[in-house]
């Protein structure tokens, strides 16, 4: 996987039309683009986007794999299988003799062509397909002639085969569309996070459990401001565009109130009233949706303090603070979570905590501490992070940490994920680096 496991997006990608007869083909992608699933690499900040990473799957991405499959050296070579099989049917039934023709089976290379060339390619091989076969079954003079209903199967089966490259195309065409659009909302609920942005040196993993989406109920994000830089990370209830609606409307309050408000406790209240709000939004809209809550840790940087961390919880896991020296919990006031204060009234408790330079704060979801093995046995995050600094201290610098817990997550559950999984990793910068300078490490990771 990668740093963050959110992908990096440099702007809108712009979407490629696909010309009548064309192959729908994605053009180049940079490290803003999809990468693939469980393979994750990791990709760092580069010109001032982050990485994200993803879980690698159908629709859009199947035909980009594809399509690179046809390429060699840049160069489409669509047409080579198609036109082997022609050539290699036609000497065949060159060598046969007697009643057996092979030549009827030349109705296989406009199929052939259909599933991996464009709309223009497929109807030239269903035309020379119909040429080879008059000409194969009138010239050579050995063979007996197959008749005009196998010409009539050949230049039907063309016709056929044409056909269905349309709506394979256009159907290419709308995956492609629809990735584009997933990507799009993705970078706006997930917005790309400059390297040293804020002053953090920072690297994720965001991995969805549905092989469908691109994005889901988790979320996080870095703001900086006047008061310091805040950092929050959280999971909406449920899964779906109802998840994904009440993500954008915490995130949207995070960047405002973290930025204009001195008060950590008052970016709390804030984040509050905006769950309540929208909940209240999506019961006058009728929507059976109407109760979901989020759970979430907002942690505060001062500016005047550099090892000090302030961290308050919304029902949610507390961060890890991961450094050569080990792995140490930074718990706080077990608060619930956001939408349910009428329940527990009363301000949220905020903790103070000394960090060290060289520790790394790992916050992560449900995703990760409720993955099971085969057994039903819980991910043992915390331990499994202690021995893997234990062994090699450089663990603990951000783009490693999570990658190793993306890694482990994944390979914990055997592959396959339960819930949305989020993992995001944040260091303060040394001060002699400035903020928004390239890092060496840091940023989303792409799957």
């Amino acid at each position: 996987m990668t740093a963050l496991l959110s992908v990096p997006a440099p702007g809108s990608r712009a979407h490629r039309r696909v010309a009548p007869g064309k192959s729908a083909e994605r053009p180049e992608r940079d490290a803003a683009g999809a990468a693939p699933c469980f393979a994750g690499a990791v990709s760092r900040h580069r010109r001032g986007h982050g990485p994200l990473v993803r879980h690698a799957r159908a629709g859009g991405r199947d035909v980009v794999r594809r399509q690179e499959l046809l390429r060699v050296r840049g160069r489409r070579v669509a047409w080579v299988p198609p036109l082997l099989l022609l050539v290699a049917i036609a000497v065949a039934d060159y060598h046969t003799i007697g009643e057996f023709r092979m030549i009827s089976w030349i109705v296989l290379v406009p199929g052939i062509a259909a599933a991996i060339c464009g709309v223009w390619g497929t109807a030239l091989f269903a035309v020379l397909s119909l040429v080879t076969y008059v000409v194969a079954d009138s010239a050579w003079p050995h063979e007996d002639q197959a008749g005009r209903a196998d010409f009539v199967l050949v230049a039907l089966g063309g016709i056929l085969a044409t056909l269905a490259c349309v709506i394979r195309v256009r159907d290419e065409h709308r995956a492609l569309h629809m990735g584009d659009v997933t990507d799009t909302i993705r970078r706006t609920v997930l917005r790309p996070l400059p390297p040293g942005w804020g002053g953090l040196d920072h690297a994720g993993v965001y991995l969805t459990a549905d092989t469908h989406a691109r994005v889901g109920g988790d979320f996080y994000d870095i703001q900086p401001g006047p008061h310091g830089t805040r950092v929050l990370v959280g999971d909406v209830q449920g899964k779906g565009l109802g998840a994904v609606e009440a993500a954008a409307a915490l995130l949207g309050t995070f960047r405002e109130a973290a930025y204009h408000e001195a008060d950590l406790a008052t970016v709390a209240e804030r984040l509050e009233i905006r769950m309540i709000r929208h909940r209240g939004h999506t019961v006058a809209l009728g929507r059976s949706d109407g109760d979901r809550f989020a759970t979430a840790v907002l942690l505060a940087c001062p500016d005047d303090d550099r090892e000090a961390v302030d961290v308050l919880l919304f029902g949610h896991e507390p961060p890890l603070a991961v450094g050569p020296g080990g792995v140490r919990t930074l718990s706080a006031g077990a608060g619930l979570p956001l939408g349910c204060r009428d329940l527990a009234p009363g301000p949220p408790e905020i903790r103070r905590w000394r960090v060290a330079a060289d520790e790394t704060l790992l916050l992560v979801t449900d995703g990760v501490t409720e993955a099971r093995d085969g057994t039903g046995v819980f991910y043992p995050l915390a331990d499994e992070v202690a021995r893997a600094v234990a062994e090699d201290p450089g663990t603990a610098e951000p783009a490693r940490l999570a990658a190793f817990v993306r890694d482990g997550t994944l390979r914990h559950g055997g592959g396959h994920l339960a819930d949305d999984t989020t993992v995001f990793a944040v260091r303060r910068r040394p001060a002699h680096r400035r903020p928004g300078g390239e890092a060496p490490e840091g940023g989303r990771l792409r799957s």
